[in-house]
Formats: C-alpha cells, sequence, structure tokens
C-alpha cells in the first residue's frame, strides 16, 4: 500500500499500462513535459518520443491523430487539457468515433482514451476552463465515461479503459489531483461499470460521481449526527452505468437523493431519476431529489462560485427537506 496524489495514480496507470503493452501510446499538448497538471510526469524519460508525442495546440488534431493510431492498431491515450475544449473537436468524438464500430459492422475498433481535467472545483477557472461536461459525452452513444473520486480508482479504472476496446472518455476533476489517498501495491485494474457503495445505510441514499463523493461522505457523517443513516454510492462510470446497485440500495432505504456537479439542466442525474422513477417507483417513500449545480456560466469570482456549487451543506438540506416532506411519511406501494 502506497499514498499517491491523484494526479501521481494518473501516471502511474499510464507507465503501467505502457510498460504492459508497446501499442500503448500517449499523445497531446506539453504532455512529454508532464502538462499543466503534472499528470504525466517522467513518462518520455522513460518511454521516449516514439511513444510520448508532444502535439500543436489543436484539439481537432489530437482527437485526429488519436482515432487514425488506434485504427492503425495502437492504443493511444490522448490528453484534452480542459474537457471543456471537447467544444472544439466533438463532431469527431460524436459522429466519427463513437460511431466507426457500429458503422463498420465491428471490423474496426477504436482502442482509446481521451482524457483530461474536468470539473468545477472552486479554483476560479471560469466559464470556459471550470466546466463540469461528463454529461455531454452521456448523451452519445458509442462512448464509455468514466470519471473517478480517488486515486485508487484513478489509477483502476485509468488502466481498464487503456485496455477497453470501446473508446472512452475519463474526466479527471482537477479539483482532485492534489488528494492524497492509499492505493493498494500490485497491478492497477478495476472493471468499468461496477459501482462501490462506500457507506452503508439505511434511511437515504446518496449518489454521487467523482467529486461529489466526497460531498456525500462529508454529508453522511453529518446526517448520522443527527441521527440519519445515509448510504453512499460511488458510480465511477457512466456508461457502463450500475443502474442495479442504486436501485438495491433504494429498494433498503426508501429514498433517493443525487448529487451532481453538472448544471441541473439534464444533467446526468436526471438519468439516475428516470431509471428510479420507472424501476423503483414501488420502493420510493418521497420523490427523487437531486443536488446540482446552477443552471448559469460558470463564475470566476470564489464568492459566486460557491452560490452556485454543489456542497455538503447543500446535501443535508435536501435530505433534510426530503425527509420532512409529507411524501417522506407514507407508506410504500404494496
Amino acid at each position: 500500500m502506497a499514498e499517491l496524489t491523484f494526479r501521481n495514480a494518473v501516471q502511474m496507470a499510464i507507465a503501467q499500462e505502457m510498460r504492459r503493452d508497446d501499442n500503448v501510446v500517449l499523445l497531446g499538448e506539453d504532455v512529454a513535459s508532464g502538462g499543466v497538471f503534472k499528470t504525466t510526469s517522467g513518462l518520455l524519460d522513460e518511454f521516449g518520443p516514439d511513444r510520448v508525442w508532444d502535439t500543436p495546440i489543436s484539439e481537432q488534431a489530437i482527437v485526429g491523430a488519436a482515432m487514425g493510431a488506434a485504427m492503425a492498431g495502437l492504443r493511444p491515450i490522448a490528453e484534452i487539457m480542459f474537457s471543456d475544449f471537447y467544444a472544439t473537436c466533438w463532431d469527431q468524438v460524436v459522429n466519427e468515433i463513437a460511431k466507426t464500430r457500429y458503422m463498420t459492422g465491428g471490423q474496426v475498433i477504436l482502442p482509446l482514451v481521451l482524457r483530461g481535467a474536468n470539473g468545477f472545483a472552486s479554483m476560479g477557472f471560469g466559464s470556459q476552463h471550470g466546466q463540469s461536461c461528463e454529461n455531454w459525452a452521456m448523451t452519445v452513444p458509442g462512448l464509455k465515461i468514466v470519471s473517478p473520486s480517488t486515486p485508487a480508482e484513478m489509477a483502476g479504472l485509468l488502466a481498464a479503459s487503456i485496455r477497453d476496446n470501446d473508446p472512452v472518455l475519463v474526466f479527471e476533476h482537477k479539483g482532485l489531483y492534489g488528494t492524497k489517498a492509499d492505493v493498494p501495491d500490485g497491478e492497477a485494474f478495476l472493471p468499468l461499470g461496477v459501482a462501490n457503495v462506500v457507506r452503508e445505510g439505511s434511511d437515504v441514499t446518496l449518489v454521487g460521481l467523482s467529486i461529489a463523493v466526497g460531498h456525500c461522505l462529508k454529508a453522511a457523517d453529518e446526517l448520522a449526527h443527527q441521527g440519519v443513516s445515509a448510504e453512499v454510492i460511488d458510480l465511477r462510470s457512466l456508461v457502463p452505468l450500475d443502474a442495479r446497485a442504486v436501485l438495491a440500495s433504494v429498494a433498503k432505504t426508501g429514498r433517493l437523493v443525487i448529487v451532481e456537479e453538472n448544471p441541473g439542466q439534464l444533467g446526468w442525474g436526471a438519468a439516475i431519476a428516470a431509471i428510479a422513477a420507472e424501476e423503483a417507483f414501488g420502493d420510493l417513500l418521497a420523490p427523487v431529489t437531486r443536488v446540482s449545480g446552477g443552471n448559469v456560466p460558470w463564475p470566476v469570482a470564489r464568492e459566486l462560485e460557491a452560490e452556485v456549487d454543489i456542497s455538503p451543506a447543500r446535501v443535508v438540506s435536501a435530505v433534510g427537506s426530503l425527509l420532512d416532506s409529507r411524501a417522506s411519511r407514507r407508506q410504500p406501494a404494496l
């Protein structure tokens, strides 16, 4: 067991997979020097310029080169420095990368990873460098979507993404890069599409992804002081989605609060809420509640960020309202 930062876990997983498979290559802006968030430091020294490629400042070029490399038999890892920049190359991601396997009847696969910094993080990055964009990708069939919450998950899920034969988008929350936690010794690998019950509880289910999981855990601690037992589920990935884990928890607690950093307007939490309404209606003792980011372009000023960002206090408040609601006191449907 070793303590690693989230950013070190990124580097560890990439290095592990590049040692394991000579077809794995890395490309992106400044990746040879470690990148703006220092997630790829040391990789050029170990693997050389034949496998670590600095690129021009062009997301279209990065994504296009990654697609071509994957079609030619390599397993590229392409860094999109900020997930906001998918807006500049979205046509290739949505209309080419996501659809090639289907349009060729499975004759051409694209085993590639697109990864980069995501999320609000109350770090003053503003509207064009601080968005939480994983819900963009969730609307596109053919893409797998991963967003880890801990260094161990970062290492294991990134390794699994690199080995996957489908295109995977990995959203790394910039607010987590400096966090530290233990990572098990040995090969890092966590299967995609398997959620993690981080904390067991009996009164309410809190579902989060990435940095939202930490907010849920802090909220669960506060709720415990109030006599409320909260179960916390870390989705880990949106596609594949482990809906069974959510439904099993709701069957036990009868209440569901979804916590997401996306703007609430068509965020991924809406999909979870719909699944719960369709498949767990008889188990629900109260309406499904969502805690999400504000439906505004993301502000730069810290004071304004705090007004629209998610927080443990907002989660606690949402659970309190849920438990106090008249609907929460209804008996479950027979």
